[in-house]
């Protein structure tokens, strides 16, 4: 599908996010929000399916459903714009829908997530319309330079696996609000959610960032980030533990969750004002980890940062973002962005492309120095 692209045209944008029991979608006209809505999924439903890619076809007539019902006019859309799953590792951008994507998508080539849907999905619904489909900095963006894939153990590479898409996204909003180009810039963005990512954006491309899935960095919410390699092998040869069970306390069950059995950063603070001191303990040490892998990600910059900005669910708590800032004011100044809106970033990835502000990329493309 070629990309016509008209700078001064109103574009209109649907915008599908899917997630494990639901699907957000959104209409745009161009930067603006004319209709949003979250499709609460059955978990039967859902269930019934073998796999995810199964899913594709009931996902997207129950959107097709949705948007009928609210009066949206389909044929009146410029573009689709999916959000990007588990593919292989590719630079960042805003992506046509292509076939070779959309078999990596089907297949699961590098792992099954209900996001995989939003490229296919995408797909199905512009290709009806002669209408393009995209999408837009996946969680697998590598643009890490080759000194940072070095992990110290011949046998294991580091990865690329963060929160692009609102890190992307951010950055080109301060950016924009300090009057100069991403790619100019250089900056530090950390996103505070579930989990927990530091990237280090050199003018417009992330050359350093911990692994958020379930890597290393800072511990989260749900996430145990970084742990004594030495102990856990300990563990996990102990025989005491299945592998499953050790997953899960890295991932979902770690950091605030397997401390203080919550994920929820605001039943931490009421614990603390109320005065439990272990919630302040561990809330204190999270905030610390986090202005720790700020610190050394400013040291890939030599020291030379623009700006530092803090983004995500947990940037809301006023008392969590000033025990960071505190720590880390004196490298840059620091900008706070609190939470994320996906929609709104997809919609404005695409945008860019339409607009011609940005070359739409062909994927998998030629980008050859990240690894699977």
């Amino acid at each position: 599908m070629e990309v016509t692209t008209l700078p001064d045209k109103e574009y209109r944008i649907l915008i599908i996010n899917p997630g494990s029991t639901s699907t957000k979608i959104g209409v745009f006209d161009n930067e603006i929000s004319i209709f949003e809505k979250t499709i609460r999924h059955d978990s039967v439903m859902i269930n019934n399916f073998s796999t995810i890619i199964d899913q594709y076809e009931f996902r997207k007539n129950t959107i097709l459903e949705t948007l009928d019902n609210e009066g949206i006019n389909i044929s009146k859309l410029s573009a689709v714009c999916g959000r990007g799953g588990l593919l292989r590792p590719i630079e960042g951008g805003t992506y046509a829908v292509n076939d070779r994507m959309l078999e990596d998508l089907r297949s699961a080539h590098t792992g099954q997530h209900a996001s995989n849907l939003g490229g296919i999905i995408a797909s199905e619904i512009a290709s009806g319309l002669n209408i393009p489909a995209f999408i837009v900095d996946p969680v697998v963006v590598d643009e890490l330079e080759p000194i940072a894939r070095i992990s110290g153990f011949s046998l294991i590479e580091r990865k690329s696996i963060f929160h692009a898409l609102n890190q992307k996204a951010v950055a080109r909003r301060v950016a924009k609000e300090l009057g100069k180009k991403y790619d100019r810039l250089n900056l530090i963005v950390t996103h505070m959610g579930g989990g927990i990512t530091v990237g280090v954006h050199k003018q417009g491309r992330v050359v350093d960032v911990n692994n958020g899935l379930h890597g290393d960095g800072p511990f989260s919410p749900e996430r145990a980030g970084t742990v004594p390699a030495g102990d856990l092998i300990a563990l996990c040869f102990s025989g005491e533990h299945y592998r499953e069970e050790i997953m899960k306390r890295l991932v979902g069950q770690g950091g605030l969750v397997g401390y203080l059995g919550t994920n929820d950063a605001v039943e931490v603070e009421r614990r603390i004002e109320a005065g439990d001191e272990q919630a302040r303990l561990v809330y204190d040490a999270m905030a610390y980890q986090v202005a720790k892998e700020i610190g050394a990600a400013s040291s890939v910059l030599s020291g030379k940062v623009d700006a530092i900005i803090l983004t995500g669910g947990l940037a809301y708590g006023k008392g969590f973002v000033k025990s960071i800032t505190d720590r880390i004011n004196w490298i840059a100044d620091v900008i706070v962005h609190p939470g994320e809106n996906e929609l709104q970033a997809l919609a404005e990835g695409a945008l860019r492309v339409l607009r011609g502000e940005e070359n739409v990329k062909t994927y998998p493309g030629n980008f050859t120095t990240a690894k699977i």
